[in-house]
């Protein structure tokens, strides 16, 4: 009863996880044990904290770092003299203050924040950028992407193959998914909107059409809700004669306890939202709002470039705050 699940995803990246056959080996060898697979498609987007490392300020300012600067980029400034990490914060804050009226605020911190932490996906999105930019005009059209991805499949071939429908659905399927990305409607996106499609859950304008491909994975009798049934069976195929695992017993309990909100044997469209897209805490929003309060000499609920530069240690790390404290050390323990 092993099957391979995806959602969320384009019709290029379905294809790259299907050549992968030691993985969906794996996959299957997990259902014949019968124990919850370790990588089932966890359907759930999860809201990462920002840092491994404990938010103590009394200790040190690493987890904010990582948190304003992301994991890679705090390594980076770490090896800094103190006068390049703060020329460096300098640029940044510029980019920051989206609107260039010389503050910061606390939705732009947070924005910043978001960004730096979804660093990989925008890094994912540049390395692939060519493939769909023919014309390298700095704009994906749809029949750029369309042609890149299913060209082969809409020619003569197209007809041979045994499963046309599904690429004809997948084809449907992105272009819907194409169309919501692009805020303007011109069926050309910037590089931010192509983002945007490849990695819906990522936006929160985007939240909806996660919610629909979701249902319509999940959704078997198409009434447009998620049953218990059609909720485990989207983790789990039983075999002929098989008892029902323990985790399964335990998957139906959170269906009944924790899933279906309103009791009526089903998920809507709300429900369904609130399990995939938890939004229960907001690390970037916390964060956001902990740097403000603590860089905000004036309290007027923003802060400038210089607050910033004259909290320069919380925001980002160099030499001397990474070393500080051996400093007073003897020299040839360092």
């Amino acid at each position: 009863g092993c099957k391979w699940q995806s959602s969320g995803e384009t019709l290029g990246t379905r294809i790259q996880k299907m050549l992968f056959s030691s993985c969906l080996l794996t996959v299957c060898l997990t259902w014949v044990l019968a124990k919850p697979p370790p990588d089932k498609k966890d359907r759930v987007h999860h809201n990462q904290d920002l840092s491994d490392h404990p938010h103590d300020d009394n200790q040190d300012f690493q987890y904010d770092h990582e948190a304003f600067l992301g994991k890679e980029d705090a390594k980076t400034f770490d090896q800094l003299t103190p006068e390049e990490s703060k020329q460096r914060l300098g640029k940044i804050v510029d980019r920051i203050d989206r609107d260039g009226d010389g503050f910061v605020t606390q939705p732009e911190l947070k924005e910043w924040i978001k960004h730096t932490q979804n660093r990989y996906i925008y890094e994912n999105v540049n390395k692939n950028w060519k493939d769909y930019d023919k014309n390298s005009d700095g704009h994906i059209t749809w029949t750029e992407f369309k042609n890149a991805t299913y060209g082969f499949y809409e020619g003569e071939e197209f007809g041979d193959l045994d499963d046309k429908h599904s690429y004809r659905k997948m084809l449907a399927r992105d272009e819907r998914r194409f169309k919501a990305a692009d805020k303007d409607g011109d069926m050309t996106a910037t590089r931010e909107e192509f983002t945007a499609f490849l990695h819906p859950e990522a936006f929160d304008y985007m939240k909806d059409i996660v919610v629909t491909e979701t249902i319509e994975d999940i959704d078997k009798n198409g009434d447009g809700f998620v049953e218990v049934e059609e909720y485990l069976g989207d983790m789990y195929s039983p075999e002929t004669g098989e008892p029902e695992p323990d985790w399964v017993k335990t998957e139906r309990q959170q269906f009944l306890d924790f899933r279906d909100l309103n009791k009526d044997g089903k998920m809507d469209r709300e429900e369904i939202g609130h399990w995939i897209l938890p939004t229960d805490y907001d690390h970037a929003e916390v964060e956001s709002k902990h740097l403000l309060i603590e860089s905000d000499k004036d309290k007027d609920d923003k802060i400038t470039k210089e607050e910033i530069l004259d909290n320069w240690n919380m925001f980002v790390g160099s030499q001397a705050t990474n070393y500080g404290e051996d400093l007073t050390k003897d020299h040839d323990e360092l």
